[in-house]
């Protein structure tokens, strides 16, 4: 008996029903369409994902076409990212399609919608238009244009099309009903006046569709079996039907809506985030902060735990808020398989082994994975003076405390145990430096008299490490929801997204790796080398995500310093 899962969501099941009716001959075509006037966010990541995972579930195809009716705004670096972007998520597009592919056809297509009496020019300026146009409780009223003849029409929107007018002083609208109930068919304009140069056309146009006539033509004109929009495109799913009902298209698509993607601590809407990046509240857009893909990506995250983020979120009609944990521990699920291990302190804490022998290195071996034997092992140095993390040593440390105090031993991953005989403190008491020696007998931390350690800390040799800088990333926003209360979303940023530790010492084989390659740095989280800055002597690291910390838990429940 097939069960809930096997059957898929409800689209999978609609699609499934056309083909096993063999509507559209069963054939299955979606489509991605972005409009490149920014960059790609973790909610185009779930229709990415759906569109291009429905198209290859039933062996259809899945067209890239970039919404690019609106020159003012668009540009050619939005393009290429939104390229990279999703051949990076790991989907194959072939030739890219776009809108401005179907300007002349576009064109053609409104002076039948005039020639059938379905449109006309109408000269209301903009305010006009929106006081026309009524509200929800009220119907609008006629333009006093609505009834200009066929002839006159076509005359002023040829004018239109050859620059004769400025922008506001005319646009052409669908007739379609003024007192519908559904304000989008009170006769939405479909074409405006724009004079801005196109990325792809230059300034062949000076005339450009609207968004809802150029979607439905587009996909009409592409193919497109089932056209899967998120549910703010539901009241206008009514306006995408008559347009195809009333002109000579070559299909008509079905139009099918799901729940956007919305997650707690962030913002995801466009224009949100370029206020972010315009305002100067980020480094740009592709920020690690931001939930932009271009943002993540340079933050460590990889296309397969994005991939399986959006497969655990599912696809439905209901609206709701995802957890960020989830995406997170999609993350985390996948850097522990596939991120090897070094060792890297964050906040150096000095250690002089006053019984190793000065001027002696010792090469010892790592593993680069606890549980993956065939990712092998590495080798790392060790020496008289090496450097730990300052919260691994408590000068008087409670009872759980099982790391570094005085009189206490302590193994040093992949090396020996080592014991704090003396604390060095600078002439206003802070802690400098720290005297201990080592058992000779441990190396590999092995303990031959059987006798009991619990604290293990990372390390590295002072001798060769490597100096960076580190930043620690934090949700952007301190509220779960910045947006609650109507209150302006900036006054919700968290102050503390950003930490930026410089003087961090790195074990010395991260000095050979590249941009966007995560390693776990050991007991300490997941981290990658930032794309843009830093440089090969001096180079910085982005924290991907934290690792699950016991002890900060510990700290803040059970124990009280």
């Amino acid at each position: 008996m097939e069960t809930e899962i096997n059957k898929g969501h409800f689209i999978e099941t609609i699609i499934r029903e056309d083909i096993a009716n063999n509507k559209n001959q069963g054939r299955v075509a979606t489509r991605f369409p972005p409009e490149p006037n920014g960059y790609l966010h973790i909610g185009h990541a779930k229709s990415i994902c759906l569109n291009f995972n429905m198209a290859g579930k039933f062996n259809g195809k899945c067209n890239l076409r970039f919404d690019d009716s609106n020159p003012a705004k668009e540009k050619q670096v939005y393009i290429d990212s939104i390229r990279s972007t999703v051949n990076w998520l790991g989907f194959e597009f072939g030739t890219p399609y776009y809108a401005s592919d179907y300007f002349v056809r576009l064109y053609e297509f409104a002076l039948e919608l005039i020639k059938k009496g379905k449109a006309y020019v109408c000269s209301l300026s903009p305010d006009e238009i929106r006081e026309y146009r009524g509200t929800l409780t009220e119907p609008g009223k006629n333009s006093p244009f609505r009834d200009r003849s066929v002839e006159e029409n076509l005359d002023l929107f040829s004018r239109m099309k050859a620059g004769e007018f400025e922008e506001g002083r005319h646009t052409l609208r669908a007739k379609i009903d003024m007192a519908s109930p559904n304000i989008n068919l009170r006769d939405p304009i479909i074409y405006r006046v724009k004079k801005a140069s196109h990325p792809r056309t230059g300034n062949t146009w000076c005339i450009y569709p609207m968004y809802d006539f150029t979607h439905s033509l587009s996909d009409a004109l592409e193919g497109i079996t089932h056209s899967l929009c998120s549910l703010e495109f539901e009241d206008h799913r009514p306006l995408y039907d008559w347009i195809l009902d009333v002109l000579s298209t070559p299909c008509h698509p079905q139009q099918i809506e799901f729940a956007r993607l919305n997650i707690n601590y962030t913002v995801l809407s466009k224009r949100k985030l370029q206020r972010l990046v315009e305002e100067g509240h980020v480094g740009g857009w592709d920020d690690p902060r931001l939930p932009t893909l271009e943002g993540i990506r340079r933050r460590g995250y990889t296309p397969e735990s994005i991939r399986k983020f959006c497969e655990l979120i599912g696809v439905s009609r209901k609206e709701s808020r995802v957890d960020m944990g989830l995406l997170e521990s999609c993350l985390r699920d996948d850097l522990n398989e596939r991120a090897p291990r070094v060792m890297a302190v964050l906040r150096p804490l000095k250690i002089t082994i006053e019984n190793y022998p000065e001027g002696m290195t010792e090469t010892l071996e790592a593993a680069n994975h606890p549980q993956k034997e065939d990712m092998g092992k590495r080798q790392i140095t060790f020496s008289r003076e090496i450097f730990i993390e300052q919260d691994d040593f408590m000068e008087n440390p409670p009872k759980k405390f099982f790391r570094l105090g005085p009189g206490r031993e302590v193994r040093l991953r992949y090396a020996y145990l080592v014991t704090c005989k003396e604390v060095v403190k600078d002439e206003n008491g802070h802690i400098t430096e720290l005297i201990c020696t080592y058992d000779p007998a441990t190396k590999g931390g092995n303990t031959p008299d059987g006798r009991k350690v619990k604290g293990t800390l990372h390390w590295v040799n002072a001798k060769d490490c490597l100096d960076a800088t580190v930043r620690l990333y934090d949700r952007l926003f301190k509220d779960e929801n910045p947006e609650q209360d109507k209150q302006d979303f900036i006054e919700n940023l968290n102050p503390a997204s950003l930490e930026e530790l410089k003087g961090c010492k790195l074990e010395k084989s991260l000095s050979q790796i590249l941009p966007e390659k995560v390693y776990q740095f050991e007991r300490m989280g997941y981290f990658c080398l930032d794309s843009k800055e830093g440089t090969k002597d001096h180079p910085v690291f982005n924290r991907t995500v934290t690792l699950k910390d016991t002890w900060t838990r510990l700290s803040k429940t059970e124990i009280k310093i």
